[in-house]
């Protein structure tokens, strides 16, 4: 079973940096795109970053393009969302999702089929 539990969230300044992660069990980790999205109330949720290791693919929304860096860490299947010069428009609870297909190039509209929980991140002005 697909297991994906997201952590890192919490409340920062703007400017400021937080790093997610998301450790990911029950499928073979680089046969699997992986990716984040966000979510604020009353929206539809964005998809931001995703990593296709097997393929050697990253993408980004264009919103959060030389802020956010995704990576993958094979050896103990966690991705890594790394945010730097967050803005309060980043403030959204933030989803990690994995799919089997290669998605990654539609991260803007492609809703994989394994999600997490969520995480809360909060950017104060």
């Amino acid at each position: 079973e697909v297991h994906l539990v997201e952590s890192g969230g919490g409340l920062v300044q703007a400017g400021g940096s937080l790093r997610l992660s998301c450790a990911a069990s029950g499928f073979t980790f680089d046969e699997y795109a992986i990716g984040w999205f966000r979510q604020t109330p009353g929206k539809e949720r964005e998809g931001v970053a995703c990593i296709d290791s097997g393929d050697g693919i990253i993408e980004y929304v264009d919103s959060v393009k030389g802020r956010f860096t995704i990576s993958s860490d094979n050896t103990d299947n966690t991705i890594y969302l790394q945010m730097n010069a967050l803005k309060p428009e980043d403030t959204a609870a933030y989803y990690c999702a994995a799919d089997r297909l290669s998605w990654c190039r539609h991260v803007s509209s492609y809703k994989p089929d394994y999600w997490g929980q969520g995480t809360q991140v909060t950017v104060s002005s």
